[in-house]
């Protein structure tokens, strides 16, 4: 977006907000080793988490910057993606003021998150094979309209959005484009990281939580230009990432072979898994998915929930949401929990 200028978006009490500086970020030049830590009332007795964490989350920041090829100062980290989520909200959005864009069936938190912050959400649908709408979505678009969010691979779909979608919609829209992908690393397609430093209004959100295997400690990443970053710095908490979550990611990015072959087993069995559902009588579409997930029609979502809950499997019913009536989502489990889904599937099909 030529003419986007982020001072423009950013709420009048942020600009003149002076944010909270904690001890461990107002020495820069000496060594940590050297330093006596009497300044934030901790105990000073050392079991490995007596003292606070790094509030900027400095070595985890640099292995992502060599995986993922991004500069750190282009990065925030997050208690999940849903603080992500929040902190550009509260940083951009006025409430009962400003409104944002997003494109059912997506993620529900953006709903949430914008309700909590009081914040209008116009919702354009996306189109019957799960793509954006371009020109809906502009028509949408009002003087109040901050950010548009994207998910893409699009959960609940499994889809990912085209290219020349949402490059016209990051064009044309003169606010801020919020790129989910949370699920990037199970698709063929690009990350739009690539294209970071071409669209100063680009956000994109990732995760640890998928692919990486670390829902249980709640990691979620920004990438944006510096100055979005900065700003976003400027209203997290001061140790919003916990020094555990901190030596786990850590731990994990340094085990990339094994994360690579994770997800192409996770990948493999999604094939295994797509083919055997095609056999299923009471299944009457499988969508194309870019996910950890399959997106189904079936005949009566709510009761071919009910018979897998009673043979042992967990699945998520999605009749509820547009465009999904009588959709069911599988995640891909292992090897072994597939198994056991297609022989529940198999017998109901056979009820």
């Amino acid at each position: 977006m030529k003419n986007f200028n982020i001072n423009n978006i950013i709420r009048e009490n942020i600009k003149s907000l002076k944010p909270y500086s904690s001890a461990r970020d107002e020495y820069k030049d000496v060594s940590i080793d050297e330093m006596v830590f009497l300044d934030a009332n901790e105990n000073p007795f050392e079991n490995g988490v007596n003292r606070y964490p790094d509030p900027q989350q400095h070595s985890v920041k640099e292995l992502l910057s060599t995986i993922k090829g991004v500069a750190t100062k282009n990065m925030l980290l997050g208690n999940g993606s849903d603080e992500v989520l929040d902190l550009i909200f509260r940083a951009f959005c006025e409430p009962n003021k400003d409104n944002i864009i997003t494109l059912p069936p997506t993620y529900g938190m953006y709903d949430v998150l914008a309700n909590v912050n009081a914040i209008s959400n116009t919702a354009v649908l996306l189109t019957e094979d799960f793509q954006p709408k371009v020109s809906h979505i502009l028509e949408a678009v009002t003087k109040n309209t901050k950010v548009l969010f994207l998910c893409s691979p699009n959960n609940p779909s499994g889809n990912s959005f085209s290219e020349a979608s949402v490059q016209e919609l990051l064009e044309q829209f003169n606010g801020l484009v919020v790129i989910d992908e949370a699920y990037i690393d199970f698709s063929e397609q690009k990350s739009w990281l690539e294209k970071l430093n071409e669209y100063p209004n680009l956000i994109i959100t990732q995760t640890l939580s998928k692919a990486y295997g670390l829902a249980g400690i709640r990691l979620g990443i920004c990438y944006a230009s510096e100055e979005i970053i900065a700003v976003l710095n400027r209203i997290k908490p001061p140790y919003n990432v916990n020094e555990l979550t901190q030596q786990k990611a850590i731990e994990r990015l340094l085990k990339r072979a094994e994360v690579a072959q994770e997800v192409a087993a996770i990948i493999a069995q999604r094939t295994k898994v797509i083919a055997v559902l095609k056999e299923v009588s009471f299944i009457t579409e499988i969508y194309p998915t870019d996910c950890n997930f399959v997106l189904v029609k079936v005949d009566d979502a709510t009761m071919r929930y009910q018979q897998l809950i009673k043979n042992g499997i967990v699945i998520r019913n999605r009749t509820t949401q547009p465009l999904c009536e009588n959709c069911l989502r599988f995640t891909i489990g292992t090897e072994k929990e597939n198994e056991k889904l297609l022989k529940a599937l198999s017998i109901i099909s056979k009820s």
